[in-house]
């Protein structure tokens, strides 16, 4: 098979490190793909994961068994549409179907339509309008920009006076088009993990869960990031909430798309609050999460492609359930100084490509090859450094001693991923 990897993130790296082992594969080529990627496979740098006109046309050139997309902007510039039309399979939903993520008021209306549990809300567009919601809520506030803004739209504010700044800034122009709108939600009290489904457009087959950490420092402090490291397995979803989220929000969200017109195809994302009334939806992705997808790989046996492919070719009925190894993978991402609101670029990393051993794999997320050949930051989250172990005890251990023969002044990362599994 020919497989095109879409994107350029650590979630590229870790499909295409899995991927490659794959006895079905004959080329893979990713683009814009990385330096790590790179090591891996062909790679066309001067593509953007946006281009649906040249990452269709590139998948003609290659002739496609199957495209897999990874990033959430690639999906809303409708690749999976424009391959459809060319006949080529592809992990990932169309641009309608891709509104459970790129459109908050989107998901959250299909939500309220058709019964499935989430958290009271309202959107507004008006900073006025969303200031006079927030009387219907209780501090803490939850806002949301509607659109895509890399996993950083969201705020929980203490109380009214910070609420009303954040409505103020988003809807002022932070995220740009993505807060033309906002979403103001109820709080939800209870554990966080994120849910994976394989989705077909009419079933699906769950595929692991996992936990990760959004804050960008130490004791779940600081702003909202893209992920800060994340976990698998997540003890908080046992085999009964497991079950009650398949019946109660995977397989109804499956039926409501296809019934409204936008059958769902490829990886379901769906992040959960355990609350005392049962699962509740946060939010969807469109995508494997980041860096959900990179303890996922790794914990997974077996071979990935025959899953990816059954999604787009509309049929996962004859897949057996995935399985995944008992060990615990944990991943902390390190990233560079500033971020989220301003990473630093361009400082040089030294010994993140060594060999650490059969239980360390370490994924590129924001890196790029300087032309005398050193690693550079070129990103706000740069390297992910993953590991497996008995328990997440051992996995903490062979990461963190993993990150110190890393030589990178420019970055920081948490050290206490992993801490709620730890205190169970």
């Amino acid at each position: 098979m020919n497989i095109l990897l879409v994107g350029s993130g650590g979630r590229e790296h870790a499909l295409a490190w899995k991927m490659a082992q794959s006895p079905l594969l004959t080329r893979l080529v990713a683009a814009p793909g990385n330096p790590g990627v790179a090591r891996l496979c062909e790679v066309r740098p001067e593509l953007k994961a946006d281009d649906a006109e040249g990452l269709a046309a590139l998948a003609r050139e290659i002739r496609a068994d199957l495209v897999v997309v990874g990033p959430e902007v690639a999906l809303a510039a409708g690749l999976a549409d424009r391959l459809a039309a060319a006949g080529i399979p592809c992990f990932g939903p169309t641009a309608k179907a891709a509104q459970l993520e790129t459109s908050k008021a989107f998901s959250k209306d299909l939500l309220q339509r058709h019964g499935i549990p989430t958290a009271g809300y309202g959107v507004h567009e008006t900073v006025a309008d969303a200031k006079a919601a927030l009387d219907r809520f209780q501090p803490p506030y939850v806002i949301k920009a509607d659109g895509l803004a890399a996993g950083k739209g969201v705020a929980i504010s203490p109380d009214r006076r910070d609420a009303e700044a954040e409505i103020e800034r988003m809807l002022g122009g932070r995220f740009g088009a993505a807060g033309a709108r906002v979403v103001i939600e109820e709080f939800m009290d209870g554990e966080e993990g994120s849910l994976f489904a394989l989705c077909d457009g009419q079933r699906a087959v769950l595929f692991g869960g996992a936990q990760d950490h959004k804050r960008a420092f130490d004791g779940d402090l600081g702003p909202n990031t893209g992920g800060m490291g994340a976990y698998s397995p997540a003890p908080v979803f046992t085999p009964d909430l497991v079950q009650q989220a398949d019946e109660r929000i995977v397989q109804p969200t499956l039926r409501a798309m296809a019934a409204e017109g936008a059958p769902y195809r490829g990886v379901l994302y769906a992040g959960l609050m355990a609350t005392a009334d049962g699962p509740k939806v946060v939010e969807f992705n469109a995508r494997f999460g980041d860096p959900e997808c990179q303890v996922l790989m790794m914990r997974m046996a077996g071979d990935i492609v025959p899953y990816l492919l059954a999604c787009a070719r509309d049929d996962v009925s004859g897949l057996k359930p995935p399985q995944f190894k008992p060990q615990t993978v944990i991943c902390v991402v390190l990233a560079a100084k500033g971020y989220p609101d301003s990473p630093l670029e361009g400082s040089i990393i030294r010994g993140a490509e060594q060999d650490f051993g059969p239980h360390v794999q370490v994924f590129h997320a924001g890196t790029r090859r300087r032309s005398d050949g050193q690693l550079a930051a070129a990103g706000g989250r740069v390297l992910n450094v993953c590991a497996e172990g008995q328990d997440i005890d051992e996995a903490r251990q062979r990461a963190y001693a993993a990150i110190r023969q890393i030589d990178w002044p420019g970055g920081f990362h948490r050290t206490d991923i992993g801490w709620r599994a730890l205190e169970r």
